[in-house]
């Protein structure tokens, strides 16, 4: 293991708004993710660190369909099985998968000017749509947990810390 022990970052600054501050959070939270997958070997990638199966490709994976489905409106139909990569995978499939998840909900973000209307709404739901404000919250409590289980695998995977 190379152990790199990287300083973690502080906070990110944001705007004033309430919107740009939450915004800015998930975006911090995202990029860490990612950064966790970036340069890691697909085989190492995939291979699970936990006794559950978790792998960090899984995470990732899982996170690109919780975009897609809290920001985008997009039918879960297994949500287990947003865990496991496909075996085309690859470490740069998903996190393009990932990015190109987060520029299409941050468009879909963008054009919101009041977070008190309700979110998109995934079909064939059958209760009602909670805010945008807590679609927003709930995005930046879903990722910043699934971050911190991505710190652990990359750290398992071969030492590397930090943000």
């Amino acid at each position: 293991m190379s152990a790199r022990r990287a300083r973690d970052l502080g906070p990110p600054a944001t705007g004033t708004g309430e919107r740009e501050v939450l915004t800015g959070f998930l975006d911090y939270l995202r990029a860490c993710v990612a950064a966790k997958a970036e340069g890691v070997p697909t085989r190492e990638a995939r291979r699970p660190g936990v006794s559950s199966g978790t792998n960090l490709l899984g995470l990732i994976r899982h996170l690109t369909h919780v975009e897609r489905h809290w920001l985008l409106g997009h039918v879960v139909a297994d949500w287990a099985a947003t865990f496991q990569p496909r075996p085309d995978d690859t470490t740069e499939t998903i996190l393009a998968a990932y990015r190109a998840a987060v520029a299409e909900a941050n468009e879909e973000i963008a054009s919101w000017d009041d977070l008190t209307e309700t979110g998109p709404r995934p079909a064939g739901r059958d209760r009602a749509a909670p805010s945008r404000r807590w679609t927003l919250v709930h995005l930046i409590e879903e990722t910043g947990r699934h971050a911190g289980h991505a710190d652990i695998l990359r750290e398992l995977i071969d030492g590397d810390t930090g943000r």
